[in-house]
């Protein structure tokens, strides 16, 4: 296991490590978690590929998705608020699981923080169409650099700037669920009648298997809810907030969703506009040009909005990792160096930069890496959390879940097996880049482990020896209260 840095008492003690500064809360981490996960833009640019290959089934998929991610956030929650770090679920793994395990888990959440931002970006041209016409690839560049420069701004800022941009997200996500209610061409059977249009005009059945293999890209719809992990060290008092901004993040974020998906399958003129997934032509159908023109102008917006998040997380998890040694030390010095105003500057230029370039790379790839990258950092999580009660742990102030160990265990089951129902193409992809990254921890952090990889935990979140803990069976207010009681 990973050694956690406790705050020395000795007079000779090394310089504490740069920490970020608390300046958001419940509602502020909130906002920025909802930005991160971006329901409008998620609705209009990733769940269009869900209705051209699962049609009436997806609202299916996605809220079966959705009760797979209430299992995965009780686990965030848990190892959250025991580990209080930005390194996120890198932390917490290697925390529990051990070093390698934790290595691992932090290249698959890098490709996905990496990947998902130009994925969203590229969506930008195509809702700017009613104004201007622009090339997707250099848009979407665009976007990324401007959410860099937003991102080196104050924490507490951003929040603010992204709580507007939010709104206005919702807004457009509520247009849609009540032009798609108001025009039902079908009942609500139809959300479990599982057709496709397939080729020549025929209808195809969509199976259980095609379900499955669904669920990835469905787990990724509302994947930005453990974005409070990463702000877990900005956030006021955490061992309370990070449990109660994960838990809240996905119960809106999945209404948001999964509303206005169950209105546009109620509402499609036919089975054939519902798999073409082209939902501002059916806006506009509803409405007119000037709704529709609305609403698009308000995903852009949505889309530039979670680009600022995602850069903003982003830039926090290789601040972590460079404040906990993974690389060599004139790169650990410059990815921890902190702005004026308190944020990763050289980390948030890091990451945003390459996204920016990732915007010219084949969607479709980037889409497959992503869903199996999402799925495979959810499973180590999951077991992280099947050890989350071993030793010290178990009395560590912190939330806990019930239903515990039956909720991983069931989640590492069922995350299995949707990984092997998943392209061998993209297995292949995150396979290699996973066997690059085993290479470089047996050649240079395994033989450093006592100078490199060692997660850190700010010193006011650390806590004393033998601190009263949170029993395992306390619900959530009464877990809160708990939590709430012990110094952070």
């Amino acid at each position: 296991m990973t050694d956690t840095l406790q705050k020395s008492v000795a007079d000779a003690a090394p310089a504490p490590a740069p920490g970020l500064k608390r300046s958001i809360g419940v509602v502020g981490g909130t906002l920025l978690t909802l930005s991160c996960v971006t329901p409008a833009s998620t609705l209009f640019v990733v769940v269009p590929d869900l209705f051209g290959s699962l049609g009436t089934a997806t609202a299916l998929t996605i809220a079966i998705g959705s009760l797979l991610c209430i299992a995965v956030a009780f686990c965030y929650s848990e190892l959250g608020t025991l580990i209080p770090s930005a390194g996120g679920e890198y932390a917490m793994v290697s925390t529990m699981a051990g070093r390698l395990a934790g290595w691992l888990v932090f290249v698959l959440s890098l490709l996905v923080v990496m990947i998902v931002p130009p994925v969203i970006a590229m969506g930008t041209a195509d809702y700017l169409a009613p104004l201007v016409h622009l090339d997707p690839a250099l848009t979407g560049a665009g976007v990324m650099l401007l959410a860099t420069l937003a991102g080196l701004l104050d924490l507490r800022a951003n929040a603010w700037i992204t709580g507007i941009f939010l709104v206005l997200e919702v807004v457009a996500a509520g247009v849609v669920a009540l032009l798609g209610f108001s025009h039902g061409h079908r009942g609500v059977g139809s959300l479990v009648s599982m057709q496709v249009a397939g080729a020549h005009g025929h209808t195809d059945t969509v199976t259980a298997m095609l379900v499955v293999s669904g669920l990835a890209i469905a787990l990724f719809v509302t994947q930005g809810f453990s974005t409070a992990v990463y702000l877990s060290e900005e956030l006021e008092n955490p061992r309370r907030n990070v449990a109660r901004t994960v838990l809240a993040t996905l119960a809106i974020s999945t209404v948001v969703i999964l509303v206005p998906v169950a209105a546009i399958t109620m509402g499609a003129s036919d089975l054939k506009e519902l798999t073409g997934g082209d939902i501002s032509a059916m806006v506009t159908a509803w409405s007119n040009s000037a709704v529709g023109t609305f609403v698009s102008l308000c995903v852009a917006l949505a889309i530039i909005n979670a680009g600022i998040v995602m850069v903003i997380q982003n830039s926090r998890v290789l601040f972590a990792s460079a404040r906990d040694k993974a690389w060599p030390g004139p790169v650990n010095s410059v990815f921890s160096k902190l702005g004026r105003f308190g944020s990763p500057w050289v980390a948030t230029l890091a990451v945003g930069v390459p996204g920016a370039i990732l915007c010219f790379v084949n969607l479709d790839t980037l889409y497959g890496v992503t869903g199996v990258s999402v799925t495979g950092m959810y499973l180590l999580v999951a077991i992280a959390a099947l050890l989350a009660r071993r030793g010290s742990h178990r009395h560590t102030p912190a939330w806990r879940m019930p239903l515990w160990p039956a909720v991983p265990v069931l989640l590492i089951a069922v995350l299995a097996y949707v990984l092997t129902q998943q392209e061998t193409r993209y297995l292949l992809w995150t396979g290699g880049i996973t066997a690059a990254a085993t290479l470089y921890w047996a050649l240079y952090l395994r033989p450093r482990r006592d100078t490199h990889w060692l997660v850190s935990i700010p010193e006011d979140a650390q806590v004393p020896e033998g601190p009263a803990h949170i029993p395992a069976q306390a619900g959530p207010a009464q877990a809160a209260a708990l939590a709430g009681e012990v110094r952070d």
